[in-house]
């Protein structure tokens, strides 16, 4: 009886009502109003599943989860177990019940992370075939269709012929006695075909009255021509409610075989559409899972910026005030919470709060509170709230809350009555079982008011003996007071805290905040004074307060409040430094992602530019290339196909793009260098051999280079190689100091007897093998003199000699031409 009590104190029904407006079936409506509070811990962890899947899925797929189709047909299963006949429409709710469900089942189970809903559905039977039965002999009206049963389409066929003579016969009597005729339509009393006749012109169409119009001026006859086709249209009639019946019949049978599994199937449906009404309210309020505490293990009821559900409906739905929040953190020793404060405070409201919402956790809804959310699982919650008083059962306010308290402490205490045990040989004793002695330390207690309602004094000391009494019985009681005394108890029992509901001196009102550790005061002359009650008594009031220890104690806790209030200030300047600080890091964090991110975008241009550049050379050089293979083949013209892949190679390479090689510099195979003596760049071809010699490549041509004579793209020389130890000869010139004229056969090229083109291909292969030595010699003979003539042309216009003449006689005098290369 009390729990009644206590969810009509708290509003329940109100709640139940709010979830029922999420459910989308019947069903489901049903269920969430009488939401059914459970009584073990590990039904409610179930349902909180649940709702957390369903809360998940509704989050992921569009238009949420679809319970479309399913129907009640709970009251057709009934009367179908017990051999009854069931309707069109009800068969085709089933029939439409089994797509549905098929459906809602495939979606479970296609989804992911959902284990419990996917356990619920997964012994789920749909039966395909029958509701193909269904639809076959039913349509979305609910009729039996044509092509159900032979017989019942040609009685039909039948019926529709005779009904068109019997409307071709009384159209006919209309138009021939139509002065005879009320009104020309032809209508049904008694299901017979009926035309309305003026009662003055009865005689005029003779049949059988079935009906007088209240005034008595028309009758309703049936003529006598169409009343044996009326009966034959009856005979039809109960034949073809005869075949119907077959049919329903048949579909009927077929769906008691398989009551259990469709009875089974609507539990599914009902316990799935209530999760997602669960969810879809948390969802509206906003609120976050709970999670199930154990307070014995040390762990604090946390609640923050809790707001009362029933409030926040009533602020969004009927433009109610404001809902302020308020902060629960409890910790695990305190028994009994004290909360004082002014009326229109928000104690009451705070209690509420509290009840509620541990309502709502055990049946598997959000709390509508920031997170975490962690509170225990009450088995019991009681609550003794609002003014008991009745006229009807001679009850004052105080002897309505005590007779409620009594009946609180009954339900706390119904295991310490003790167990009756049967002795052996003697009658039953009640022996007290030592079990039976151990407290109810689950339920939550909220008393409005405690010890109110009498002589101060005596209210005082019933409600500390009250509160002490719960301490020892009870896992949590939330009290709310205005006597002083029970502010004292926090500091004679570590078990009891203090909170209070904040007022405004400044406004002369409440804040509605939850303050905690600090007691607050009854503020009632600024309350009557802001309620509007008349200044005189007001100031009348105030000069009869005695200053005693009363006054002191509220000038107390009025400086506390103060150094709660500064301390307050300053907590709220800190997190807003703190919360600049994280605003100017994350600011700082996104600028640097941002740069890393431009940074890679700058890369990943400079590698499309480069190629682009690369293919767009390569179309160059292809160019060239057949330009030179298209026309004639002479050195010139490749000395001229030389100088456009150079003119490319720093178009598309410039020597700014190359890194700045390290100190010391050291050509590798691979690498760009530059000849200071041709002003060409060139590619690595080969390491520096002993002789300090490399192979480069610059163009079309290949050559041999003196490590001394390159340097890198930056200007930076290379490093010499590492000397060998051997004794040098006084007086010796190095080969870096002077070039040595000595003819051999790399710096000596013999064109005789050969072709002008020819021969300067000979000699342009010669140059780069005789680059070191700085001298060539070019043995062309003398003949007629046109082979020399070629030659010269060809030397004189090449960038990289210096300067010819013809050799001394003693070297071929001319028969051949020095060049000296630059």
């Amino acid at each position: 009886m009390i729990q009644a009590e206590t969810l009509e104190l708290l509003e329940w029904s109100r709640l139940c009502q709010q979830v029922a407006t999420f459910a989308a079936t019947k069903l489901g409506t049903i269920a969430a109003r009488n939401l059914v509070i459970p009584k073990h811990i590990s039904v409610s962890l179930n349902l909180l599943a649940q709702t957390k899947e369903v809360y998940d899925l509704e989050t992921r797929l569009t238009g949420g989860l679809s319970l479309d189709g399913i129907e009640d047909f709970g009251d057709a299963l009934e009367r179908a177990a017990v051999q009854g006949m069931l309707s069109g429409k009800e068969l085709h709710e089933i029939a439409t019940t089994l797509a549905g469900m098929r459906k809602l089942r495939r979606t479970i189970e296609s989804a992911e992370n959902i284990p419990v809903l996917q356990g619920l559905v997964a012994d789920v039977r749909t039966y395909p075939e029958l509701e193909q039965d269904i639809y076959h002999c039913i349509d979305d009206r609910g009729d039996v269709t044509d092509r159900s049963s032979e017989k019942l389409a040609d009685v039909r066929v039948k019926l529709k012929g005779l009904r068109d003579r019997i409307y071709k016969l009384l159209n006919s009597l209309i138009q021939r006695q139509a002065n005879a005729i009320q009104q020309p339509l032809i209508t049904q009393r008694s299901d017979r075909f009926v035309i309305p006749v003026k009662a003055s012109h009865k005689d005029a169409i003779p049949g059988v009255v079935h009906d007088t119009s209240g005034s008595g001026s028309t009758l309703y006859i049936e003529p006598h021509q169409i009343v044996n086709l009326g009966n034959q249209l009856r005979q039809l009639q109960r034949q073809e409610q005869r075949e119907i019946e077959l049919v329903l019949t048949a579909l009927t049978a077929k769906v008691t075989e398989v009551v259990d599994d469709l009875e089974h199937l609507l539990v599914v449906a009902t316990t799935i559409d209530l999760a997602t009404a669960r969810a879809r309210y948390s969802l509206w309020l906003e609120a976050n899972p709970p999670r199930f505490i154990d307070r014995a293990a040390t762990e604090y009821i946390n609640l923050r910026q809790l707001r009362h559900p029933l409030l926040l409906w009533k602020h969004r739905h009927e433009e109610g005030a404001e809902v302020v929040p308020i902060d629960l953190s409890i910790r695990p020793d305190i028994r009994v919470v004290t909360i004082t404060g002014p009326n229109t405070g928000g104690k009451t409201v705070t209690l509420k709060t509290l009840a509620i919402v541990a309502l709502m956790a055990k049946v598997g809804l959000f709390i509508p509170a920031r997170e975490p959310v962690e509170i225990p699982w009450f088995d019991l919650i009681l609550a003794d709230i609002g003014d008991e008083q009745s006229l009807q059962q001679s009850l004052s306010t105080f002897s309505g809350h005590i007779r409620r308290i009594g009946r609180i402490l009954d339900a706390i205490g119904e295991g310490e009555t003790g167990n009756t045990e049967r002795v052996e040989g003697d009658e039953d004793i009640p022996i007290q079982n030592p079990q039976s002695t151990i407290p109810n330390l689950s339920s939550l207690i909220l008393l409005d008011e405690v010890g109110a309602g009498t002589d101060p004094a005596e209210g005082s000391a019933l409600a500390i003996a009250l509160l002490q009494y719960l301490a020892d019985r009870a896992m949590l009681t939330i009290a709310s007071t205005h006597y002083g005394e029970l502010k004292a108890l926090k500091y004679q029992d570590s078990r009891f805290e203090n909170a209070s509901v904040e007022f405004d001196d400044v406004k002369l009102a409440p804040t509605y905040r939850l303050l905690w550790g600090i007691p607050g005061r009854s503020n009632a002359l600024s309350i009557a004074q802001r309620l509007g009650l008349n200044p005189e008594v007001i100031e009348n009031a105030k000069s009869q307060v005695v200053l005693g220890a009363t006054q002191a104690v509220n000038e107390t806790i009025a400086g506390l409040e103060a150094q709660r209030r500064s301390q307050e200030t300053k907590a709220n300047q800190a997190g807003a430094l703190l919360r600049q600080a994280e605003a100017f890091y994350l600011e700082v964090s996104q600028a640097a992602t941002q740069l890393q991110a431009r940074e890679q975008e700058l890369k990943l241009n400079q590698e499309r530019a480069i190629q682009a550049a690369i293919t767009g050379a390569k179309g160059e050089i292809a160019q060239v290339i057949r330009q030179l293979q298209q026309g004639p083949q002479t050195a010139q013209a490749a000395q001229q196909a030389t100088s456009a892949l150079d003119g490319l190679n720093n178009r598309h390479l410039p020597a700014k793009s190359i890194p700045k090689p390290p100190p010391g510099f050291n050509p590798q195979v691979g690498d760009r260098i530059r000849i200071p003596k041709l002003g060409q760049t060139a590619e690595v071809l080969t390491k520096v051999d002993d002789s300090g010699n490399l192979s480069v490549k610059f163009g079309i041509m290949k050559m041999n280079v003196a490590l001394v004579d390159i340097e890198s793209l930056t200007g930076e020389k290379a490093a010499p190689p590492p000397k060998k130890s051997a004794a040098k000869v006084p007086g010796k010139a190095t080969p870096a100091a002077a070039v040595v004229a000595i003819r051999t056969s790399k710096n000596t090229v013999d064109v005789r007897g050969q072709r002008v083109m020819n021969a300067e291909t000979e000699i342009e292969r010669a140059i780069g093998q005789a680059y070191q030595s700085g001298i060539m010699w070019v043995i062309h003979g003398k003949g007629t003199g046109k082979l020399r003539e070629g030659v010269q042309e060809f030397l004189s216009h090449h960038p990289q000699v210096d300067r010819f003449e013809l050799a001394g006689e003693k070297d071929g005098g001319g028969g051949v031409t020095i060049a000296y290369l630059k």
